[in-house]
């Protein structure tokens, strides 16, 4: 048996609780993961919110679509994209279901290695904020020499977004609170912040335009300024306002009805994104919470001001 984090109920976090259940054995083209840290996601508390519905056959509900840990045992024919999967190795794993576990059997095909040089926290909330930025950055055809605006980039998303685009030669403005600009002037971007005057805010930061945006904030004042600021609405990608990015006929990204949920550049986004994190160009701010608490985690997150990537180890 094992502990795993369910909801069993729609509503806050307080319908969250720990139960034991059995991990099963891996099958054919199967590991089971033996998790040291699994990320905390916004859909993960969305699911359970009951704003996308409120099936009742779909409680309880394991939680948490990412993590990294150990393999305890491998099925037959598991493999990986970067190849065969053996009990021992340590591994990240991206897209899976039911991660807020000590252990859970994932496809080996959702697994890639862990760098020795990268945590297991700072693995375990790595590629679903990794793998939308890549993407984002892909949907708007961010190019080096030209200016990007990132709404939220003091975010898990915004902020591997403005550390790619960085390496990629392309400068970043970036939106946050002034207590994050710090932050970002470290990571290489030009912190604006967000709120009244945004606006004429970004055009002092870039006098000679912007020619493309990544709207992470979900707000309309992100989207209002992405469409005063980029002419072509091809180069705005929105991974947090569906709806209204719908509405505007701009990139909308994800898992959500009408959205572009990019499977193959994120597939192939997780090897890259290990690579950028073990040499440091990728980097994140991690906090941690216990298993038992995720709850608490969830609650931080519904705030939306997170100090850092909420990670849960059991």
């Amino acid at each position: 048996m094992t502990r795993v984090v369910v909801a069993t109920a729609y509503g806050g976090p307080e319908v969250l609780e720990v139960v034991e259940q059995d991990p099963g054995e891996p099958g054919p083209g199967e590991v089971l993961l033996e998790v040291r840290a699994a990320g905390v996601n916004p859909i993960d508390w969305k699911r359970y919110s009951g704003t996308r519905g409120d099936d009742p056959s779909q409680l309880p509900m394991r939680l948490g679509f990412e993590a990294a840990g150990v393999v305890a045992a491998a099925g037959p024919d598991a493999s990986g994209p970067a190849g065969p999967l053996d009990p021992g190795d340590e591994v990240i794993a991206y897209r899976i279901m039911g991660a807020y576990a000590e252990r859970v059997v994932v496809p080996a095909a959702a697994a890639v290695p862990k760098p020795p040089a990268v945590s297991f926290e700072l693995a375990g909330g790595l590629m679903l904020a990794g793998a939308t930025a890549i993407h984002a950055l892909a949907a708007v055809g961010a190019r080096p020499g030209e200016t990007l605006l990132v709404h939220a980039a003091s975010g898990a998303v915004g902020r591997i977004a403005t550390q790619v685009a960085r390496a990629r030669g392309i400068r970043v403005v970036g939106t946050a609170s002034p207590r994050r600009h710090d932050g970002l002037r470290a990571l290489g971007a030009e912190p604006v912040a967000y709120g009244d005057g945004l606006l004429d805010r970004v055009r002092a930061a870039a006098p000679g335009g912007v020619d493309a945006a990544i709207d992470a904030a979900g707000t309309d004042e992100a989207l209002d300024t992405s469409l005063m600021l980029v002419a072509d609405r091809g180069r705005i990608a929105t991974v947090a306002n569906t709806l209204r990015g719908l509405r505007e006929g701009i990139k909308v990204l994800g898992g959500a009805p009408g959205a572009d949920p990019g499977v193959e550049i994120r597939d192939a986004a997780r090897l890259e994104l290990a690579a950028l994190a073990a040499d440091g160009t990728v980097t994140l701010d991690v906090t941690t919470h216990p298993l038992a608490d995720a709850a608490a985690a969830h609650r931080e997150s519904i705030d939306g001001h997170p100090a850092g990537k909420l990670v849960l180890v059991p």
